[in-house]
């Protein structure tokens, strides 16, 4: 049996208005989920978490060179 994926919560929880964790970038049901997923739902909210990161990156780095100008 596969060893489960250990949860990306690194315990900064609070969520946005699209309830987004802004710590982890899971949605609340994701983060409800966690426990009870398997290794292959797991893997796919990682997945998730890593696109949400990487968006919210983007739209941070934009949005600080949008208030450089």
């Amino acid at each position: 049996m596969s060893d489960l994926p250990v949860s990306p919560c690194i315990r900064q929880c609070c969520l946005d208005e699209h309830n987004i964790c802004v710590g982890c970038f899971r949605a609340l049901d994701e983060i409800t989920g966690w426990q009870a997923a398997g290794v292959a739902q797991r893997e796919a909210i990682l997945a998730r978490c890593a696109q949400r990161k990487q968006e919210h990156a983007a739209a941070h780095q934009s949005g600080i060179a949008s208030e450089d100008k």
